[in-house]
């Protein structure tokens, strides 16, 4: 459930009060990005990592505002100070604003909510998950695509369609039949005890715990390499991963009928999830 007050434009609000403009670029096209992020003890996971995406990806869709990363940042602090809440999900929505005559006369809608952190069911970390192949394709010529969009409808069709069938997730595949992301995750494969992933260039969103999991592997040794990955890769895969800040590191075991491996977590995924968890705790212990 939604915290009691959000922060819109420029103040704390109650939540039963907060509205946008019927005008709003965001509600009318889908012009505007957002942020899912995570808190643990009242400090937001990597927010510096969040805040620089979000910034890059407004200039290059030229979604305009006025906002530096301090502002955003206390809004953020704000939320979560005035909801009490010490572990939870976070929103940051920023959209181009009611439509206006001129460019100068327009002014962004930002919204930041919060909510209780809901961890996804221990036992998919145990076991690992299904997962399926989505039957639509995201094409590297969108000028959305690697970007965090409010356009988010087809990932949630088709995350829906895969919960029909009782999977956790579904992957996607480009056009030219490129390996991609999940719906709301990156994707990880193990071969030989080397981690491989799809570049960002694929497109792929460069999620922020898909960013952790590099540095944490580089420092455990483990070998990385980013390269284009097709469905045979999948396939073969000793392991197969999926990340983002909220599922952290989610062991994949069903890819479709197909059995990852032996059907077992693999060593190098838990050591990478392990590796999450504790760059959590570390970089989110409160200051005195």
């Amino acid at each position: 459930m939604m915290a009691g007050k959000v922060f819109l434009n420029d103040r704390l609000i109650d939540t039963e009060q907060a509205g946008v403009s019927v005008t709003d670029s965001g509600l009318l096209y889908g012009a505007g990005l957002f942020e899912t992020m995570r808190s643990r003890n009242g400090v937001v996971f990597r927010l510096q990592d969040h805040l620089d995406r979000l910034f890059l990806s407004a200039a290059t869709l030229s979604i305009t505002h006025s906002y530096d990363k301090s502002y955003l940042s206390g809004a953020i602090d704000e939320v979560l100070k005035d909801d009490q809440l010490k572990d939870a999900r976070l929103r940051l929505t920023l959209t181009g604003g009611p439509l206006a005559d001129s460019e100068e006369q327009r002014k962004p809608t930002l919204l930041v909510t919060a909510a209780q952190f809901r961890p996804y069911p221990a036992d998919y970390y145990t076991t690992g998950v299904l997962v399926v192949l989505c039957p639509f394709r995201q094409n590297a010529t969108d000028p959305t695509c690697g970007h965090k969009t409010t356009c988010y409808y087809p990932r949630l069709l088709a995350l829906n369609l895969a919960r029909q069938r009782r999977a956790a997730e579904a992957v996607w595949f480009t056009t030219e039949n490129h390996l991609a992301e999940g719906c709301v995750s990156n994707i990880f494969l193990v071969k030989d005890a080397i981690l491989q992933t799809p570049p960002a260039q694929t497109p792929v969103l460069p999620g922020i715990a898909r960013k952790t999991v590099l540095q944490l592997a580089r420092g455990q040794s483990i070998e990385v390499v980013e390269k284009d990955l097709y469905i045979a890769d999948l396939l073969d895969a000793d392991e197969v991963f999926l990340t983002n800040v909220i599922m952290e590191v989610l062991p994949v075991t069903n890819v479709e009928k197909h059995t990852v491996g032996d059907g077992k977590v693999g060593p190098i995924t838990q050591r990478l999830r392990e590796g999450f968890v504790q760059a959590i705790e570390q970089e989110c212990r409160r200051q005195p």
